[in-house]
């Protein structure tokens, strides 16, 4: 198991990696808090994720597939999926220095400073282990804590994932991550409400 260094990262990384390991072998099929997308498909998109920011911080392919558009059919187990999606993550945070002040990203802003950039990574694998869980009726894997120090995230970041709907359509790189990013742009801000509730079950 490949550590970042970041404890936040990491604490999320562990949720999702819970989750998973502990979903039934029969649910892939099954509904989620994401709308119109099952337990397969948002376990694709919460790889490709960590596989985008992996690919934004070392130059390097990212994910083989469109996060924004999982089939839902996977070619091996979910912890087969997950477990390199993670590692990559990890290890290209790893070399992210505390204090850096322009950290690349996948999505809108596409930099952000090295601190907000783990807990965007943080919030997205931490987010979809609560939406796996809640499909699979497990606990909430986010302790009261973990829920708390990603909310600043979730509401720094609603706004720009909203906006990106509206970039330019000749921006290269930029358009094509603002392209993916609208996509979902109707379930923003879901981050911060489904935190929201994870708080509230973890809070008893």
């Amino acid at each position: 198991m490949t550590a970042s260094k970041w404890d936040l990262l990491d604490q999320a990384y562990g949720a999702l990696r819970s989750v998973v390991a502990a979903m039934p072998a029969d649910a892939l099929g099954a509904p989620t808090p994401c709308d119109q997308w099952n337990v397969g498909q948002v376990l694709q998109h919460a790889a490709g994720d960590q596989l985008a920011y992996a690919g934004r911080l070392t130059g390097g392919p990212g994910p083989a597939e469109d996060p924004f558009a999982p089939t839902g059919t996977l070619a091996g187990s979910p912890a087969e999926l997950l477990e390199p999606a993670l590692a990559a993550g990890a290890e290209a945070f790893a070399g992210v220095l505390p204090g850096t002040a322009e950290v690349a990203v996948p999505l809108p802003p596409f930099t952000l400073p090295a601190e907000t950039a783990v807990a965007a990574a943080a919030l997205d694998a931490a987010v979809h282990a609560w939406d796996l869980a809640v499909a699979t009726g497990q606990a909430s894997p986010l302790t009261p804590a973990l829920a708390a120090a990603l909310s600043p995230a979730a509401r720094l970041l609603a706004e720009p994932l909203r906006c990106a709907v509206r970039v330019r359509p000749g921006a290269r790189s930029r358009a094509r991550s603002g392209r993916r990013s609208g996509r979902c742009a109707a379930r923003l801000p879901g981050p911060p409400r489904r935190l929201d509730a994870a708080r509230r079950m973890t809070s008893g």
